[in-house]
Order: structure tokens, then C-alpha cells, then sequence
């Protein structure tokens, strides 16, 4: 056996594969100039053979990894090509292949291609005379020359070391350590064996006791076994008499056990009655909730109608007050207004008498100025004053008294017409007042009628409105209590349809929602399953034509599906198949002329707006009355033919 060929990558200075030449299988020579890797080929041979890189941490494997210019390489390899036509190595080949692998995190060897451990490669190389023991199957650089320097004891230690001594020196000190081992334990079971003949010795006397002890203990079964007997006999008694009463109980517990089937029967028909009860006390209660409620506005409504029955109660008390105050105040105007026409009464004879007198006054003055006329023209001027400036300023004072006592009476005069005015115009006033406090009365007790009236109907309302709120609590309870049910029903349908949809496909359109109303995006209208309806004859003819196109999104037009599929793929948020319509076009399609033959578009309810892609999913299907019809049509059209069948 012998190294035939090296192949090296990777490996410290080989960047590139690297594969020698066949070796001869006598002598073999490497050289080289400095630094062209020939120590690195031995290394990569001591690599794959010897213990010098049997543990490598990270950066030891790292540091073996070539480093030069460039991209830094993360794997190497080297393979050694062993001659085995001597079968030397235990494996039914000429030509053996080991390859050892590194990587920054693995270290793996491949012998002929197949991965195997690092202790099946030392086994394998064992066998074949590789021996850990005797690593000197490969001498190192300047290992000669370190010989010539040893000492004779090293030198001696190397030889055995070479001759194979070692190990025999190595088991020598396994031996005497065994030996010493041996030594400890063969002490231990001395201590022992004497630990257990001490044992002995107790266990000799407490067989004695033993024996003792059994026949003391024979002696105590025997008294026992008359005691027991005795009891027995007592119990045998005992155990017929509570026979007998076991009888009379079975009998008592058979009836007991009919009364409890019956029990349990009745406590069945309670039980039903009770979920009944249950049932009408839940519906109570949401009557005696919407009954307080009612309560509760009723009230509110009551107080509402009192607060507005005592404002109106206030407001026609303050009106009887003012209407009586009106009233007092007529009577006090009234009795003002004949006092007043009393006095003016009283105040006429005396004006007329002071007229008169005035007049008559008037008159006596003008008589006596003419009179006095007379006398001055008969008296003459010269005797009456000494001299004319004295006539004068005496006529001149007689003519300011006579106008002064003219001005007091025409202004006593002018004040006397004035009050006469003035209380006409304060009867004028009052008469206006009472007119108006008359009219406001009036008006007063139309409101009130008219209030009460309103009030009436507005109660007869309220009675016929809480009749119709009754009614419709009602109708809304067992609205609610369909809807509940329709929930539950719509709810089963969602998970049943959940769990007919491919998962990633439930959780595209899930996404979809999302995204559309996180971002706002106009033009979505859903998936076909959503946007059409049909009778339910032609529920499975559906299904079957569309399959998953059921699920597929119509959109408004080619921007918005883009739009979606970019944030679906920065979400991951599964696959979903869109349907714009600005894209989309009918195919045209010619249906039979049968009455045979249906398209099942026909069939299905949708919007118009949506038609190109209903047409794309369904246009080429037909429903057809039977097999027979559906084969032809196929055959004749084209068409794909589903049967209601």
C-alpha cells in the first residue's frame, strides 16, 4: 500500500484544486523553490493521517483556510488516493479515496464518496498500520538533526517510542494501577467478610429467639384459632340475621330504586320544563327590561307632562290673579272714573257760577268804568289830578290790575280744562285697559281649552304609542333572537368555508382586506364568491366550473392589483389572483339553440358592472338536462356540459 495521488483545494497556499501526479510506490521526491508550498503539501498529508489536527476549534480551522487576494474562500479540502491492491486497508477496493473537509463551522471525512466519522477514519487507519502510539510513520522537517543532539536517555525513550515499547510501559503502569485498585478492594472485602461474620453471630442469636418466638407463636394461634372459632360461630348467627334484614332492605331499596326512576323521570320532565321556564323567564326578562325602560320614560315623560300641567296650573292662576287684580283695578278705575265724574259734576254748577260771576264781575267792572267815566268827565280832569303824568300812571296802574286779575283767570280757566282733558283721557285709558285685559281673558281661557284638549290627545297618543312600542319590542325580540340564530348560522358557514379554502389563499384575501382598508385603496369589490348569488340547485354545478376561481378579487382596474400584490409582498401575506376589469373581455361564446341546453350565467345573479368577469369564469359552461345531451354538446360546441345530477 501506498500514497498514489494528493489532491488538494483551498488548503492554506493551494487556492485551486490542486492534483499531483501519480506517485511511484518506491521513492518519491517533492521540490520546489522557497515558498512554493511544499511544506504546506506535507502538512495537508499530516492533515488527513496524523493526530496533529485532530481537534481544531473555529479559528484553527479558519487559519487553514487560504488567505490571499480577493473573495475569501470558506471550504477546503484534502483527498488522498491510496494504492490498496495489497489490501492493506480492510475495503474490497485497489483504490481507496479520503477525503477530509473544512469548513468555518464543520469538519467532516468522506471515504469514497460516503461520510464517515472521525473515529471510524482512526479505526480504518489503525488497521492499516497508521498507530497513534507510533506517530513516526511521518518524520517532520528537522526531526533528524534534533536526533543527533538527544541525549542517550531521550534517545533510548525515542527508540522505545519507535520500537513499540512504549505501549507495553504505558499498559505496565495501567497494570500496576489496576493492581493497586485491586489491592483497595481486596481490603474492602476483607472488612466486609469480617462485618459479616460479626452479622453471622447476631443472626445465630436471633435465630434462637425465633424458635422461641415460634413456639410461643404456635401456642398463640391455637388459643387464637378458638377465639376466632368462637367468633365465627357469633358471626355466622349475626350474618343470618343481618341476611334476613339485607332482604327486607333489598326489598324497601327495590322500591326505594323505582321511586328514584320515577324521580329521575320527573326530575327529566322538570328539567325540560325548567330550560322551558328558563327560555320564557329570559324572554320576561327582556320584557321586563324594555318594560322598565318603558317605565323609566314613562316616568320621565309623567313628570314632563306634570311639570307642564303645574307651569299651565301657574300660568291660569297667574292669570285668575291678574284677571282679578284686572278686576280690582277696574273696579278702583271705574270707582276713580265716578268719583271723578261725581266731582266733575260738583265742579260744573260752581265753574258755570264762577263763569256767571266772572261775567258778571265783567260786567259791574265795565258799568263802573263807565260810570266813573262819567264821574271823571262830570268831576273833570283838573280837580280829579294834580297833573296828567298822575292820571296816567294811576290809569296805568288800573289797567295792570284789571289785566293781572284777566291773566289769574284765564289761567285758572285754562287749568281747569286741562284736568277735564286729562281725566277724559285717563277714562279713555282705562276703558282701553279693560278691553285688552277682557281680550287677554278670553284668549287665556281659549289656551287653557286648547291645552287640555292637547293634553287629552297627547295622551290618548302616548297610550296608543306605548301600545305600538309594546308591539314592536316584541317583534324586535324575536328579531333579535333570529338574527342570533343567523349569526350562528352565517358564523358555521364562514368556518365550513374557511376549511374549504386553501390556506394561503384564506390568508391572501384576509390580507387584502387588511390592506385595503389600511390604505385606503379605492376599486376593490371582492371575490367572486362574494359578488354573486344563486339558487341553491346550482350551488355544486358553481363550485365545480370555478374551483378556486371563486376566490379570485375583482378589482377596478390593473393599477389597483398592483398596487395590492407590492404590499402583499413586503407582508408576506399569501397568494391571491386578481381579476381587473379594464383587462378582462368575455370570451365570445355561441350556446346551442336547445331548450336542453342552459348557460349557466343565466343562472347566476350579479352586478352588470361585473359581467367580463363572470363571463371569464363561467361563459363556456352550460348546464345540460342529461349525460347524453351534455356529451353531444361537448363534442359538437366545445363547451364544457355540467348536469344537475
Amino acid at each position: 500500500m501506498y500514497i498514489k495521488q494528493v489532491i488538494i483545494e483551498g488548503f492554506k497556499s493551494y487556492k485551486e484544486q490542486v492534483a499531483t501526479e501519480p506517485f511511484s510506490s518506491k521513492v518519491n521526491c517533492v521540490v520546489g523553490a522557497n515558498g512554493s508550498g511544499k511544506s504546506n503539501f506535507f502538512h495537508a498529508i499530516r492533515f488527513v493521517l496524523s493526530d496533529l489536527f485532530a481537534s481544531l476549534r473555529s479559528e484553527d480551522r479558519h487559519a487553514l483556510l487560504h488567505e490571499g487576494a480577493g473573495h475569501q474562500l470558506s471550504t477546503a479540502f484534502v483527498e488522498i488516493v491510496f494504492d490498496n491492491s495489497d489490501n492493506r486497508i480492510p475495503v474490497d477496493k485497489e483504490e481507496v479515496r479520503l477525503r477530509r473537509v473544512i469548513t468555518l463551522k464543520k469538519d467532516e471525512y468522506i471515504l469514497d464518496g460516503k461520510h464517515i466519522t472521525k473515529t471510524e477514519v482512526m479505526n480504518l487507519l489503525e488497521s492499516a498500520g497508521f498507530s497513534r502510539s507510533n506517530p513516526y510513520y511521518v518524520v517532520q522537517q528537522g526531526k533528524i538533526s534534533s536526533l543527533t543532539l538527544m541525549r542517550d536517555s531521550e534517545r533510548l525513550d525515542l527508540l522505545k517510542e519507535i520500537g513499540g515499547t512504549r505501549v507495553y510501559e504505558e499498559r505496565r503502569q495501567e497494570s500496576l494501577k489496576i493492581m493497586q485498585e485491586t489491592g483497595n478492594k481486596r481490603k474492602q472485602i476483607i472488612q466486609v467478610v469480617q462485618y459479616l461474620d460479626e452479622r453471622l453471630k447476631e443472626l445465630d442469636e436471633e435465630k434462637e429467639e425465633l424458635r422461641k418466638y415460634q413456639q410461643l407463636d404456635k401456642q398463640r394461634k391455637s388459643l387464637e384459632f378458638t377465639i376466632y372459632d368462637k367468633e365465627l360461630h357469633d358471626a355466622r348467627q349475626k350474618l343470618a340475621e343481618v341476611e334476613e334484614a339485607r332482604t327486607k332492605v333489598s326489598e324497601t331499596s327495590a322500591k326505594m330504586y323505582n321511586s328514584v326512576l320515577d324521580s329521575h323521570e320527573k326530575s327529566k320532565d322538570l328539567d325540560k320544563a325548567m330550560k322551558d321556564l328558563s327560555k320564557e323567564v329570559q324572554a320576561l326578562s327582556k320584557e321586563k327590561e324594555a318594560a322598565e325602560n318603558r317605565k323609566a320614560e314613562a316616568i320621565k315623560k309623567h313628570t314632563e307632562l306634570e311639570l307642564d300641567v303645574k307651569d299651565l296650573e301657574e300660568k291660569m292662576s297667574g292669570n285668575f290673579r291678574a284677571k282679578e287684580d284686572a278686576m280690582r283695578q277696574l273696579q278702583i278705575l271705574q270707582t276713580e272714573i265716578q268719583e271723578s265724574m261725581d266731582e266733575l259734576e260738583k265742579i260744573n254748577p260752581l265753574y258755570e257760577d264762577q263763569v256767571m260771576k266772572e261775567k258778571e264781575i265783567t260786567k259791574g267792572i265795565m258799568e263802573r268804568e263807565k260810570q266813573l267815566s262819567i264821574l271823571y268827565q262830570k268831576q273833570g280832569r283838573a280837580t280829579q289830578f294834580s297833573s296828567k303824568t298822575a292820571r296816567d300812571k294811576w290809569l296805568q296802574k288800573e289797567i295792570d290790575e284789571l289785566r293781572r286779575v284777566l291773566s289769574l283767570n284765564l289761567e285758572q280757566e285754562k287749568k281747569l280744562e286741562d284736568e277735564i282733558h286729562r281725566l277724559n283721557s285717563e277714562l279713555k285709558e282705562q276703558d282701553l285697559h279693560i278691553e285688552s285685559r277682557k281680550t287677554e281673558i278670553a284668549n287665556l281661557e281659549s289656551l287653557i281649552s286648547q291645552s287640555r284638549e292637547g293634553f287629552n290627545y297627547q295622551k290618548s297618543q302616548r297610550d296608543k304609542l306605548q301600545d305600538e312600542r309594546k308591539s314592536l319590542w316584541r317583534k324586535e325580540t324575536e328579531l333579535s333572537a333570529e338574527i342570533d340564530k343567523l349569526r350562528t348560522e352565517v358564523e358555521k358557514a364562514e368556518k365550513s368555508l374557511d376549511h374549504a379554502t386553501p390556506g394561503d389563499v384564506r390568508r391572501g384575501l384576509n390580507s387584502v382586506r387588511r390592506i385595503c382598508k389600511e390604505y385606503k385603496i379605492p376599486g376593490v369589490f371582492g371575490p367572486i364568491i362574494e359578488l354573486l348569488g344563486c339558487d341553491e340547485r346550482f350551488f355544486t354545478a358553481v363550485e365545480v366550473t370555478a374551483g378556486n376561481s371563486l376566490f379570485h378579487v375583482v378589482v377596478e382596474n390593473d393599477e389597483i392589483s398592483t398596487q395590492i400584490i407590492r404590499h402583499l409582498n413586503s407582508l408576506k401575506g399569501g397568494r391571491v389572483t386578481f381579476i381587473p376589469l379594464n383587462r378582462v373581455k368575455g370570451p365570445h361564446v355561441t350556446y346551442p339553440e336547445s331548450t336542453d341546453v342552459i348557460p349557466l350565467l343565466k343562472k347566476l345573479k350579479f352586478s352588470p358592472n361585473y359581467a367580463p368577469a363572470f363571463a371569464q369564469v363561467f361563459a363556456r359552461t352550460v348546464i345540460c338536462r342529461d349525460l347524453d345531451v351534455a356529451t353531444r354538446v361537448a363534442r359538437n360546441d366545445g363547451l364544457d356540459c355540467i348536469t344537475l345530477e
